[in-house]
């Protein structure tokens, strides 16, 4: 028989804390079985230090927000937040928050291969003492092919990119000239599913298998 040992009920273990709203990350933790019993959106401030590298911008920002609202759960809980960067080489890439954010990134994309850094973090509440801190951060390669403007423009004009990092959707239109991915596919769409399971397998009472 296949040991009890690390088997804990459901109702015994603490809550599970996605500090993030994005529907993204909601969407790829179902993938792998996991409801979160609560969604916080973290409000921090996400502007970049000077000269920051996008790898240590995306660790400070995921363990700021796991932070931040792991001291705000007065309930036993583990909180998992994430952040991801598109980077051409030590550049950060913005958040398209408007459509000439969104060209100007796609530009720079246009034929050339990129960056996207995910960091995912966990934090326990005060109130959960077994619980443990914990860091994983993937670097997936990404390679556009090259688009005349018209392209550009059309793919600009869906609007999926909406406060998507670097101005595009992996799982959207910008799929169709994405040439070549090397890494974790669901780190470039939010949330790297292997290194998250992994941070949540090592916790006492797993949520996973």
């Amino acid at each position: 028989m296949p040991a009890q040992d690390d088997a804990v009920p459901a109702s015994a273990r603490p809550l599970l804390v996605l500090a993030s709203a994005s529907p993204r990350r909601r969407e790829l933790l179902f993938q792998i079985g996991l409801v979160p019993d609560r969604i916080v959106s973290p409000d921090i401030d996400e502007t970049p230090r000077p000269d920051e590298l996008p790898r240590v911008y995306a660790e400070r920002m995921a363990r700021e927000k796991a932070a931040l609202v792991a001291g705000k759960t007065s309930e036993p809980a583990l909180i998992l937040a994430a952040d991801t960067v598109v980077a051409l080489g030590r550049r950060i890439l913005p958040k398209a928050d408007d459509r000439e954010t969104a060209l100007s990134c796609i530009s720079r994309l246009s034929g050339r291969r990129h960056t996207v850094v995910t960091a995912v973090a966990v934090a326990p509440s005060p109130s959960w003492s077994a619980g443990r801190c914990g860091l994983r951060v993937t670097e997936t390669s990404v390679a556009f092919s090259r688009m005349t403007e018209r392209q550009i423009e059309a793919l600009v004009a869906v609007g999926d990119w909406e406060g998507k990092a670097g101005g595009y959707a992996l799982q959207g239109h910008a799929a169709s000239f994405i040439r070549q991915i090397s890494g974790s596919p669901s780190a470039v769409i939010g949330l790297p599913l292997f290194e998250t399971a992994q941070l949540l397998r090592g916790q006492k009472g797993s949520w996973l298998p």
